[in-house]
């Protein structure tokens, strides 16, 4: 029987506990975008905002920060519109008919008082 190793778990880097930080001072029913998160940060862009939601953004609010198009995240549809209509945050129903989205105009928080 091998030796069990104890293995530490890599330090959360900067940027990404910013990023979480942002995302947990999301109010509930209201949303951010990829884009609207690195812009309040100062750094970086919707890519790397998304890279550490990806990889770090489970134990905070994922569902508040979206894409710009208001599509829920792909393969985490069911358990985001669940969180949606708990939290009341605004949806639609697109013109041509299709799944629910964000009301992007009426969900979109600009992050005022995490500045403050």
């Amino acid at each position: 029987m091998g030796r069990m190793e104890t293995q530490e778990l890599p330090e959360l880097p900067d940027y990404a506990e910013r990023v979480l930080q942002v995302a947990e001072e999301i109010p509930p029913g209201r949303v951010m975008t990829y884009g609207d998160v690195a812009e309040w940060l100062g750094e970086g862009g919707p890519r790397q905002v998304g890279r550490a939601m990806a990889l770090y953004g489970g134990s905070v609010p994922w569902w508040r920060v979206v894409r710009a198009d208001g599509v829920p995240l792909p393969g985490h549809e069911l358990r985001a519109l669940g969180h949606y209509r708990a939290e009341g945050t605004p949806l639609r129903q697109p013109a041509g008919g299709g799944a629910l989205r964000l009301d992007m105009r009426r969900a979109r928080w600009d992050g005022v008082a995490v500045r403050e």
